[in-house]
């Protein structure tokens, strides 16, 4: 949805339920919590009575975005400034929320993708490039592997595909070799660098060629360009947040997945159906 239709939908409160109301028909269904009947009064934008049981309920009962305590307009709004990489405080500047509200519905949407994309994860294959990055900020002391208080995310793309990425607390052969196996079809060609933890690739049904980044960036269809520009793609994004805490960086990296894979798309409409989608 581009933003003057957006404005169309959100012009009164009224139509911006009607529109999320649909969405939520369309994408999981409409059920009283109480009997799980299907078949309702509509009373108004609060309230739904159950066919079966005469029980009332909110229209959005049991969906993930019932624990925020914002207006639709609102929250069709906060999705699209999302959409648009605006920070959490620039949103809530923006549509006059406060600040605690914003991050809490901008968590939820990351959840969201992150749930998404554990549902609907694929094995890659064909020509693979592999490789490790490390995110943090600027510290003394010892650089690229083996950096003290960083986090290691390992990335594997899909040459012409999708990019996959998870969190690791070493760059062992064994771990690497567990993420590969569990995200890449045998029989695929995988490009790596000259780390010596990719060495068992080999001997775990795959053909690797390695590049030694010493001497040389690409040698024929030997690079990890691909993968590198993943790295720079998130990392140049997650720069505007000043600062990810641990435990949610999990969530901010999916995202940079999320987005890198369809940076060629409208998001806004995915972004609802992953939201409404999400078991959190």
């Amino acid at each position: 949805m581009d933003l003057p239709e957006l404005i169309k939908t959100c012009k009164t409160e009224r139509r911006a339920f009607e529109y999320l109301f649909n969405e939520i028909q369309e994408k999981r269904g409409v059920h009283c919590p109480a009997c799980d009947c299907s078949d309702y009064y509509l009373m108004n934008e609060k309230r739904l009575r159950c066919k079966n049981c005469r029980r009332d309920y909110h229209p959005f009962s049991g969906t993930p975005i019932s624990g925020l305590k914002i207006s639709v307009i609102s929250f069709l709004l906060l999705v699209k400034l999302f959409e648009l990489e605006i920070s959490a405080r620039k949103a809530s500047t923006q549509l006059d929320l406060s600040y605690p509200t914003t991050l809490k519905a901008f968590d939820l949407f990351r959840r969201s993708i992150a749930c998404h994309l554990a549902k609907n994860d694929i094995l890659l294959k064909g020509e693979i490039e592999a490789d490790e990055s490390y995110f943090g900020g600027r510290r003394k002391g010892k650089r690229g592997r083996g950096a003290g208080h960083k986090t290691i995310v390992f990335g594997i793309l899909e040459r012409g595909g999708k990019v996959s990425v998870s969190i690791l607390t070493n760059v062992k052969a064994e771990s690497l070799m567990n993420e590969t196996v569990k995200k890449v079809r045998r029989g695929s060609i995988v490009y790596t660098d000259k780390w010596c933890g990719y060495d068992s690739l080999m001997f775990c049904g795959y053909r690797h060629l390695n590049i030694d980044h010493q001497y040389k960036f690409k040698q024929g269809k030997v690079y990890i360009n691909g993968i590198e520009g993943f790295w720079a793609f998130a990392k140049e994004r997650l720069m505007k947040h000043h600062g990810i805490s641990k435990e949610k960086f999990l969530y901010y990296i999916k995202e940079m997945e999320w987005r890198y894979n369809n940076r060629e798309k409208v998001l806004f409409v995915d972004l609802i159906h992953i939201i409404l989608g999400a078991d959190l």
